[in-house]
């Protein structure tokens, strides 16, 4: 008999979650406030359902499940952050984790979904269907070692925090930004109150150290930073596909990674596409090192 059960995520949770996240992948970031908003206000349309491992009252499995409102398709599904704690591992938690998941999406109309697993985890991803369709790479920064001079403004631009800029004109910029960002399906344009939902309002982002680069009122180049005490999140660093190849990226993420030292951060994790090499490149450049990879696949459900 299994000494643990499945249950919906609760509010209160948030805390035990981050915490079993931060074991799990501690090159992850995410607080409890994000984490709380996360599992209490899902956005209505994207039929979010979170899941979490209990034994003797502790969490120790996670694992959310949604509608892709940000794909090409419809009825795309993505499984996220399946993890279970490394104590209890190998007793059908991980198995049940992501029955429960799958019987959601499932109950949605959604018939098939991707996810991310380390790659010690393929094996187990592959055992239900999963193909690896690109390969993550995860980067850590020690904000003390940055490798940035002070900052070199194009003439016609300048570098504006967050905190000053327009909701649309970031929106905007995001939009045209991403139109060929990687994926694991092509991708269509976020709703307004998707984006809203996910990025805007996130209680996490840091409106101080988060940095567009402005020509007049429109955002040609940005790089959104999202903070979890002394640790950041490099949420999205992109240009408009007019502006690119003129080091407005790196003058962005550079700018925001300052500004984040200056208000007591201490390390910045990142997460690129390996096929992204131009991002890849950035990071590099701004003294990132690698700290782990994971896998992203598809599986019909």
């Amino acid at each position: 008999m299994a000494n643990f059960r499945i249950r919906q995520a609760h509010a209160d949770d948030a805390p035990a979650v981050v915490a079993l996240r931060s074991r799990v992948y501690p090159y992850l970031v995410r607080g409890v406030a994000s984490t709380r908003r996360m599992i209490s206000i899902p956005l209505p349309r994207e039929d979010r359902a979170t899941f979490v491992a209990e034994t003797e009252g502790e969490v120790v499995g996670w694992v959310s499940a949604y509608r892709n409102l940000r794909a090409a398709q419809p009825d795309i599904g993505q499984i996220s952050l399946l993890h279970v704690h490394p104590e209890h591992r190998r007793r059908g938690i991980g198995d049940a984790l992501l029955s429960a998941s799958a019987g959601h999406l499932r109950a949605v109309g959604i018939r098939r979904a991707a996810a991310t697993t380390t790659v010690e985890a393929l094996g187990f991803a592959e055992r239900y269907g999963f193909r690896p369709v690109r390969e993550l790479r995860y980067a850590r920064l020690d904000l003390s070692l940055m490798r940035a001079g002070p900052p070199v403004v194009p003439e016609g631009l300048r570098l504006v925090p967050l905190h000053d800029v327009d909701e649309r004109a970031l929106y905007e910029a995001d939009v045209a930004a991403a139109s060929d960002e990687p994926g694991d399906v092509a991708a269509a344009p976020a709703p307004f109150e998707l984006w809203r939902h996910d990025v805007w309002a996130d209680d996490e982002l840091d409106r101080d150290a988060s940095t567009a680069v402005m020509a007049g009122s429109e955002v040609v180049s940005f790089a959104l930073l999202t903070r979890d005490g002394d640790r950041a999140w490099s949420d999205m660093t992109a240009t408009v596909p007019a502006r690119r190849r003129r080091g407005l990226a790196r003058l962005a993420k550079a700018a925001s990674l300052r500004h984040a030292a200056a208000g007591g951060v201490r390390a910045a994790y990142t997460g690129n596409d390996e096929s992204n090499a131009a991002m890849v490149a950035v990071n590099a450049g701004l003294g990132y090192r690698v700290v782990a990879t994971q896998v992203s696949g598809m599986a019909a459900l």
